[in-house]
């Protein structure tokens, strides 16, 4: 079983209370938003463990509303280990949300919601994690993923302006225009992930890198281009 097994039953059950739900947002594995609520992160792990713990404690810097996640096990043993677990997540003030597979495949049992535990929280992270959560196109992550590069806002933007450039040289301005990407000059100027090519003065094209990223990530342009421009 991998981290990523977890995160379907998780992200289902908190679409059917109405959230939308994308992963792997500035480093939280799963991130549901419904309304004016506080945004929900949800950290997914195999086992019940102190780094899992400590990873839910430095996500209520950011929400109150943090729950952790885990595989159910089976048994006395899981019985009495859940019953712990409960006790210290509720002094910790997180939740804990247990997953069956097997004959109970995917289903998700809450033991208990984040409490009243009060943190300082950091309104800059917070306020970054809903810019990323509002700016990402759909949701091409899997909660819980390491192997895989994280698809982000800006990946997703670089991944357009590359789409449009293999249309034809064009100008930064032009691109933040009809892309609607503001960021757009500051993407080509940096050229962080090596894509594009500057050819004169105002002026970019894509690069071989940019054209070996649009086949390595040609699932993600399709999704893009069906979402962005439908």
């Amino acid at each position: 079983m991998k981290e990523t097994d977890l995160y379907a039953p998780v992200k289902a059950f908190f679409e059917q209370q109405g959230y939308e739900v994308k992963a792997e947002v500035t480093d939280c594995d799963l991130v549901a938003i419904r309304e004016s609520d506080p945004p929900v992160i949800v950290e997914l792990k195999l086992s019940l463990s102190l780094d899992l713990l400590m990873q839910g404690i430095a996500r209520q810097r950011i929400t109150d509303a943090v729950y952790v996640a885990v595989p159910a096990g089976k048994g006395k043993a899981w019985t009495t280990r859940s019953k712990d677990a409960v006790k210290i997540c509720r002094r910790l003030g997180l939740g804990l949300i247990s997953v069956r597979f097997g004959s109970g495949q995917g289903m998700v049992v809450v033991h208990t919601d984040p409490g009243t535990h009060k943190i300082h929280k950091l309104a800059k992270r917070k306020a970054a994690l809903l810019l990323e959560f509002q700016r990402r196109v759909g949701d091409p992550n899997t909660g819980g993923q390491s192997r895989r590069a994280i698809i982000t806002a800006y990946r997703q933007d670089a991944l357009r302006i590359a789409v449009a450039l293999k249309a034809g040289p064009n100008a930064p301005s032009s691109l933040a225009k009809s892309l609607t990407i503001p960021k757009a000059p500051s993407i080509l100027q940096k050229n962080y992930y090596g894509w594009f090519i500057r050819l004169e003065r105002g002026i970019y094209s894509i690069g071989p890198k940019g054209h070996a990223a649009l086949n390595t990530y040609s699932e993600i342009v399709e999704a893009l281009a069906v979402r962005t421009y439908k």
